[in-house]
């Protein structure tokens, strides 16, 4: 069965554009409700949410399809990601779910779900979903309907394990840190993790106001942090996006350390340590500088698809512990089961801490080599990369760049587009590069002018 709703990470869309409408939210409930949500003739589930303004709506719709389906809900309120992951697993709850669009607008949303051991559901268990959306919505006997409570302390218990993660005998006295939360879940309880562990926070982007959230702040609007943390003087600066599942960090200097760069920071401490356990797991984009610098410590590293759903099945085939992207998604798999923007955090600020040098030192080792991406629009449903004409000029830009550089086409997940990715050791070349690949796959498959890209 081809998945009509399920994407990469769950559902999501504009809010009021189907199926981001409350209406379908509701079905979407009743559906899970009915594959994920009981267990030995009983079940619960968690709700948990970002801060948009539409989560009002689309809480209480979620929360009305689980009690049609016959299974309790606790509500948890604003909650990062990974807290809702984390508290899925030690409540024993049968599922977790979580509204948000991450580091999108206000006017995105969406839904993910989280099994009962706090990974993300399977393709299995997604497609069971769909197949129970395409049935007509039956209630259960009133006696038999589910009930909602909130949970109340679920902050605290998220904090206390945040907390615990930065390993024993270890503190942040002393330290002054700027703590940007994007305007979204984790406005409460990241600045209280830091706090409580010593440092002296700076808050920024913590006054969410349902609108705001990840609106020049956050882990994708970064300068605002680096301006604050040179104009404080603070040791480092922190950045979580809109559900806090990614992080991005600035030293001292107000350099960005993006995700690339702390799982190098993570996984050099660690293998010091002797404590990292098979490869290190990035994607098809993460830095070549990244494989580079771990392999020269006799580090393994292995590249999953783009996803941090991919990296992390591809860390538990390969019995790894860490993995990342560069947009700053960090599984550390020996502390939990998800990306998380707070223990990543903590985890980087550990490895100075114990090491007694500022981050700017530790990042020193790794040198990001230049990358030059560009979308070129193709036919939906088209594919590309089956063509042999582009194929011969990969081959041909990859003998012309020998060990000094890679080439990646990659179709992006979002938008019919190629994205053309060419990186290498001298940034002008490898502009040069990227630009006639580009204009090699327009003139083969090509629906449009070629134009500068971002990454999914």
């Amino acid at each position: 069965m081809t998945r009509r709703y399920f994407g990469t990470d769950g559902i999501r869309g504009q809010v009021g554009v189907p199926p981001i409408t409350a209406d379908f939210v509701l079905k979407l409930g009743w559906a899970a409700g009915r594959v994920i949500g009981h267990r030995d003739g009983s079940g619960e589930v968690l709700i948990g949410k970002d801060t948009r303004l539409s989560n009002y709506m689309f809480e209480s719709a979620l929360e009305a399809g689980l009690s049609a389906a016959g299974v309790d809900i606790r509500l948890l309120g604003p909650m990062p990601t990974p807290g809702i992951a984390y508290l899925t697993r030690t409540l024993r709850a049968n599922a977790g779910i979580v509204i948000s669009a991450s580091h999108n607008s206000h006017h995105d949303n969406g839904i993910k779900f989280f099994s009962g051991d706090g990974f993300k559901l399977d393709d299995a268990v997604e497609t069971a979903i769909e197949r129970e959306l395409e049935r007509p919505l039956e209630t259960v006997a009133s006696a038999a309907l589910g009930k909602a409570t909130r949970l109340l302390d679920a902050p605290g218990r998220y904090i206390e394990f945040c907390k615990h993660s930065l390993g024993a005998g270890l503190s942040l006295h002393g330290l002054t840190l700027v703590v940007d939360c994007a305007n979204g879940a984790g406005y409460q309880v990241a600045p209280a993790v830091f706090e409580e562990l010593g440092a002296t926070v700076i808050r920024r982007g913590t006054q969410p106001d349902g609108l705001n959230i990840n609106v020049e702040c956050g882990s994708t609007h970064p300068d605002g942090l680096r301006q604050l943390v040179r104009e404080t003087g603070a040791d480092a600066g922190i950045a979580l996006d809109g559900d806090g599942d990614r992080v991005i960090m600035v030293d001292h200097r107000g350099q960005v350390l993006d995700g690339d760069q702390l799982l190098w920071i993570i996984a050099r401490h660690r293998h010091e340590q002797g404590l990292l356990d098979g490869p290190v797991v990035g994607t098809q984009m993460s830095n070549l500088g990244l494989q580079l610098a771990l392999e020269g410590r006799g580090i393994d590293f292995e590249r999953a698809r783009v996803g941090d759903r991919y990296v992390l099945e591809l860390l538990r085939a390969r019995n790894g512990m860490l993995g990342g992207e560069s947009s700053g998604h960090i599984v550390c798999l020996d502390r939990t089961t998800t990306g998380d923007g707070v223990v990543s955090a903590l985890q980087a600020l550990g490895a100075a801490m114990d090491s007694g040098r500022p981050l700017a030192d530790l990042a020193d080792g790794m040198t990001l080599l230049p990358q030059h991406m560009i979308n070129v629009p193709i036919q939906p449903g088209s594919d590309p990369l089956s063509d042999q004409r582009i194929s011969a000029a990969v081959n041909d830009l990859e003998v012309r760049l020998a060990d000094a550089g890679r080439v990646l086409l990659r179709p992006s997940g979002t938008e019919p587009v190629l994205r053309v990715m060419v990186e290498g050791d001298d940034a002008a070349r490898v502009e040069e590069l990227a630009i006639e690949l580009a204009e090699q796959v327009r003139s083969c498959c090509g629906h449009g002018a070629a134009e500068p890209a971002v990454n999914d």
